[in-house]
């Protein structure tokens, strides 16, 4: 997994409330192997009418986000259904990071195995940064995970909470496997002293 430390990018302010898996990844894609780019599958309903044309005014079909990693979202994103595959269509799609004021817990925790930074900022923050983005389309937003702030264009930083262990397998770029793996030391001298002396 990719260490992520600080990420400067083009971000998206994505209106509305409650955003839920399937409208990030619709049910018909979850048979999909993991090879597959995800990314080919994300918002596929919402942002195509039903002639399968492109929507002009869905933010992520504007070329001037091409480029975005960061997504800026209502409150309760990633509600519904439990599902991998809408973090995984995410980061195929190139997004690193989702700032929202709250997000669905199962969301949550499966963007923290998968290398998506979700941050949590109050409500007034993020609208503040929707307005200045909508102001200023394909303007960037910092993230920094090390000191744990956001700033967006003509506003201050603003700190986040994350709880250590996901934080530190972000920076390091770990996923539960690695980690554990990376503790293989450790664990085998805990099994050595606990096996005792040969019979």
């Amino acid at each position: 997994m990719e260490p992520f430390r600080q990420l400067e990018a083009v971000a998206v302010p994505l209106g509305g409330i409650n955003t839920d898996t399937d409208q990030i990844i619709p049910a018909r894609y979850l048979q999909k192997p993991r090879a597959n780019n995800f990314g080919d599958y994300l918002f596929r309903d919402v942002r195509h009418d039903a002639r399968g044309t492109p929507r002009s005014d869905f933010p992520l079909n504007d070329p001037v986000y091409a480029q975005a990693r960061i997504l800026v979202a209502g409150r309760n994103f990633g509600c519904g259904s439990s599902r991998e595959q809408a973090v995984w269509s995410l980061f195929d799609g190139g997004f690193r990071a989702v700032i929202a004021p709250s997000f669905g817990d199962i969301f949550f925790s499966n963007s923290l195995k998968n290398g998506l930074l979700p941050v949590v900022l109050p409500q007034e923050r993020v609208d503040a940064l929707q307005d200045a983005l909508r102001q200023s389309p394909g303007a960037s937003v910092r993230i920094d995970l090390i000191d744990q702030t956001v700033a967006g264009p003509g506003l201050p930083p603003t700190r986040f909470p994350i709880d250590a262990f996901p934080r530190h397998c972000l920076l390091e770029g770990l996923d539960e496997i690695d980690y554990t793996l990376s503790q293989a030391a450790q664990i085998e001298a805990y099994e050595r002293s606990r096996t005792g002396p040969a019979a």
